[in-house]
């Protein structure tokens, strides 16, 4: 997969959607506004389409600094790795080296339990977070989540739409922003969905028929409550236990993302794998969420993370959807399938779905949640058409169609101009 440009270099069409930057003052609502920094944190800053030069001149009197982030990724050989190595270059490059990004791997100091309470109290600055993990601390958070099983399913437009909708939609959900604030964390992309998910058996699961009675090891409540309705049993177990479960044959299935089963080589033991067609699963979705340290930054330092973001996001996109293609791959090399699920089963999935979202994000007191994440949706599903990434053929044959070199950084540059950009730094 190709990787991200500099983080200051930005499209033509880019730069003319972000040219009312060029002139800006504080703006109410922004991350990391005058009211949370410190007297240290003052300073000028720059406009999003500042030639590097004007960058290096904004940071040209502050003190270097150094900034621990912890991605998602268990190593620098990791499949999720550009996930933490392209955000590292980013913010580097554009900060013509003055921050110093200290990618820690494998959540070596502090687990997705305890990464909140390491971004605040400073032991981490920057960090992959899984709100969904908790979602009683994240109801808000967990709505939305949720309402990511009625969106369409594709291998790649529907994703791609999808996970642009989800951070748009975080952002405008009030109560999102502040389950955030309320731990003292400020949210660089307050929502990550990632891949959706898949079915991934040691046998054929597509009808009805097949769920009864299955044994499914899954990595949320909401997604426990779906498999129930289909007749199966969840089973909650941690993800390097599965792969053994899996071969033991103490569970038929594991429900979750294809990139890390992927890296597990999880298809050796479960080459089968089953995708829906319209709605879909509950996502256990995560942030980038960054603490105590980002908050002290001088404004300068602040906004050069915070641009960064659009890799982030493009990243994130390229390594989820480019593991998809190499589950196809993997599937097959095993003697495996890429089935949908039968109609029977969507349909009842799509019911269930629309029936738990409303019923969470009501729960959660946000009851429009589900419909901002729909038009949201439809929106983005536009955008992503238009950008010309539609889905080029089926699920089963992924791995034959997918470019190896695709990159999605004209999506996170559009989805950081017209939703990031108002809650940029200033």
């Amino acid at each position: 997969m190709q990787r991200i440009r500099s983080a200051a270099v930005r499209p033509a069409t880019v730069t003319a959607m972000v040219a009312s930057l060029a002139v800006l003052a504080g703006c109410a609502g922004s991350v990391g506004g005058s009211d949370s920094q410190s007297e240290d944190s003052s300073g000028d800053g720059f406009a999003y389409d500042a030639s590097q030069e004007d960058i290096d001149a904004a940071l040209a009197d502050l003190d270097p600094v150094t900034l621990k982030f912890q991605p998602s990724a268990m190593s620098e050989k990791s499949i999720l790795a550009p996930n933490g190595l392209d955000v590292k270059k980013a913010i580097e490059e554009r900060s013509g080296g003055k921050i110093t990004v200290d990618i820690v791997w494998g959540q070596a100091i502090a687990s997705y339990a305890d990464v909140d309470d390491a971004l605040a109290d400073g032991r981490v600055d920057l960090a992959f977070t899984l709100p969904s993990y908790t979602p009683a601390e994240y109801p808000a958070f967990d709505a939305l989540g949720t309402s990511m099983s009625t969106l369409p399913s594709s291998p790649v437009a529907s994703d791609l739409a999808a996970n642009a909708a989800g951070v748009q939609a975080a952002w405008e959900t009030p109560e999102v922003l502040a389950e955030f604030e309320d731990k003292n964390l400020v949210p660089l992309i307050p929502m990550l969905a990632a891949g959706g998910y898949s079915t991934m058996c040691s046998e054929p699961v597509t009808s009805l028929e097949d769920w009864k009675g299955k044994q499914v090891r899954v990595g949320s409540a909401a997604a426990g409550k779906q498999v129930t309705d289909l007749g199966a049993t969840p089973v909650s177990l941690s993800f390097p236990e599965t792969y053994e479960a899996l071969q033991r044959k103490t569970v038929d299935c594991d429900l979750g993302q294809l990139a890390p089963n992927v890296e597990a080589g999880t298809f050796e033991v479960a080459p089968h794998i089953g995708v829906a067609s319209d709605a879909g699963i509950a996502r256990s979705a995560g942030a980038i969420t960054a603490g105590k340290k980002y908050s002290e930054l001088p404004l300068a330092y602040q906004q050069v993370v915070f641009d960064s973001m659009s890799t982030t996001f493009s990243t994130m996109m390229e390594v989820v959807i480019g593991a998809k293609a190499q589950a196809v791959e993997q599937a097959k090399d095993n003697d495996g399938s890429v089935k949908p699920f039968a109609d029977d089963v969507q349909k009842q999935m799509a019911t269930y779905a629309k029936s738990l979202s409303d019923e969470t994000a009501e729960k959660a007191g946000v009851p429009d949640a589900p419909s901002t994440l729909s038009t949201d949706g439809t929106d983005w599903q536009k955008s992503v058409s238009e950008l010309g990434y539609d889905d080029k053929g089926d699920f089963a044959e992924l791995d034959e169609w997918y470019p190896e070199d695709t990159s999605y950084d004209e999506l996170g540059d559009e989805l950081f101009a017209k939703v990031m950009a108002e809650h940029r730094p200033e």
